[in-house]
C-alpha cells in the first residue's frame, strides 16, 4: 500500500521524525523530512507528495499556521497532524482546516501510524470519499464501505481520548461551528454556557441547497466514558447523511435508525440524549425529533415543551417528530436538564 508513495514529514523533533521516516521506508515509502513549517512550505513547491504529517507544535512557523496555509494553496493534499497530549484545541482546528487525521505522541504502536497512512491516502484516492472529515475515516458508515480504519487504530484513538477526558473535552468543544451565521435571509446563532468539569453539549449544522438548514445537538456527557466516541460518531453518520440523502423526514428516520444500529453494534458507543432537527424557509417551518433531550421553544409569543423519553440508542427512533411555525421569523431553541451546561440555539429572519 505505502510501496512508491511519497511522504512529507515536518517535524523539529529529529529522532521522532527519523523513527517514522525509517518505518516508512522500510515499508516501501519515500519520505522527505524538514524542520519547520517554512522548510514544508519549500518543500511543497518542490514536488507534492502523496501525503503530509506535520507536527503542532513547531519553531519559526507554528505547525497550526503551516496547516492553514497548505489548506488554502494545497487543498487536495492528505494531512495528518500530530500533537502532544493536551494540545487538542489546535487539533481541533487543524481538523476543521480538513486535516484528514490526528495522532497523538507518545506513540507506541507504530502500526497504527502506517493504518492511519494507507486509510487517508486510500480515501484520497477515492472521489466518493475524498471529502470525508476525520470521524468518517474512523467510522465507516457509508453503505458499501468494506475497508477504512482498523480496531486497532480505533481503539489508539478512543482510548487516548478516553484516558485524557480534559483533551476529549477540549476537541468537542474546538469542533464547534462558529457561533453565528447566515445563509441568505436567515441566522443561526448559538449561545453556550458549559461546565468545565464534564464534557460538552455538542451542535453542529449545515446550510443546504434548497431553503434547508440541519442540525443536531448531543448532550455528550451523558453516555459517559463513551460520550466522545458516541458524538464523534453521531457526526459522522450525520456529515454523511447531508452529503448524500435527501434532507426530509423520512431521511432523518434513516438517520437514525443507522445510529442506533451502530450504537448497539459498537462496544466503544452508549445510549445518548439528542435532538435532530431540519430547518425549512421555504414552508416557514422548524422540525424537531427530540431523542432524549429536552427543549423548550419559544416562537410566535408562545412557549411550548419539546420531549421524548427515548435515548438516541433506546429506540428514539419511536419518537416522532414536532413541529414550530416560523412564520413570525424567529424562535429560540433552549435546552433544560442539563446539569450545569445552559444553551440556546436562536434562528431568526433577517431580512
Amino acid at each position: 500500500m505505502l510501496h512508491s508513495k511519497e511522504i512529507l514529514i515536518v517535524e523539529d523533533d529529529p529522532v521522532f521524525s527519523r523513527m517514522i521516516a525509517s518505518f516508512l521506508e522500510r515499508e516501501g515509502a519515500t519520505v522527505r523530512e524538514v524542520e519547520n513549517g517554512l522548510e514544508g512550505l519549500q518543500a511543497l513547491r518542490q514536488s507534492i507528495p502523496d501525503l503530509l504529517i506535520s507536527d503542532l507544535s513547531m519553531p519559526v512557523m507554528t505547525g497550526l499556521e503551516f496547516v492553514e496555509e497548505v489548506s488554502v494553496e494545497y487543498p487536495m493534499l492528505p494531512m495528518i497532524v500530530i500533537s502532544g497530549t493536551g494540545g487538542m484545541t489546535d487539533v481541533a482546528q487543524a481538523l476543521r482546516f480538513g486535516v484528514k487525521d490526528f495522532l497523538i505522541k507518545p506513540i507506541e504502536d507504530i502500526s497504527v501510524v502506517k493504518k492511519a497512512i494507507e486509510t487517508v491516502i486510500d480515501d484520497a484516492n477515492d472521489d466518493v470519499r475524498a471529502n470525508d472529515d476525520f470521524s468518517q475515516q474512523w467510522f465507516k458508515v457509508c453503505e458499501d464501505a468494506d475497508h477504512g480504519a482498523s480496531e486497532n487504530e480505533l481503539k489508539w484513538h478512543l482510548d487516548a481520548l478516553k484516558h485524557n477526558p480534559g483533551s476529549a473535552r477540549e476537541l468537542l468543544m474546538g469542533l464547534m461551528p462558529e457561533p453565528d451565521s447566515q445563509q441568505g435571509a436567515w441566522r443561526l446563532s448559538y449561545h453556550s454556557l458549559q461546565s468545565a468539569d464534564a464534557n460538552p453539549i455538542v451542535l453542529d449544522y449545515t446550510w443546504l441547497m434548497g431553503g434547508k438548514m440541519a442540525f443536531y445537538v448531543v448532550d455528550s456527557a451523558s453516555a459517559g466514558e463513551d460520550g466522545t466516541a458516541t458524538t464523534l460518531m453521531i457526526r459522522a453518520f450525520f456529515n454523511e447523511f447531508v452529503r448524500t440523502q435527501d434532507v426530509n423526514e423520512r431521511g432523518f428516520l434513516t438517520l437514525v435508525k443507522r445510529i442506533e444500529d451502530a450504537i448497539r453494534a459498537s462496544s466503544y458507543a452508549s445510549p445518548i440524549r439528542a435532538m435532530f432537527g431540519v430547518l425549512n424557509t421555504v414552508d416557514n417551518q422548524l422540525e424537531i425529533f427530540p431523542a432524549g433531550l429536552t427543549a423548550t421553544v419559544d416562537s410566535c409569543g408562545t412557549t411550548s415543551l419539546l420531549h421524548s423519553a427515548h435515548w438516541l440508542g433506546k429506540d428514539a427512533i419511536h419518537s416522532h417528530f414536532q413541529y414550530v411555525d416560523m412564520g413570525a421569523g424567529d424562535a429560540r431553541v433552549s435546552l433544560s436538564e442539563v446539569g450545569l451546561n445552559s444553551f440556546s440555539v436562536d434562528i431568526q429572519r433577517i431580512a
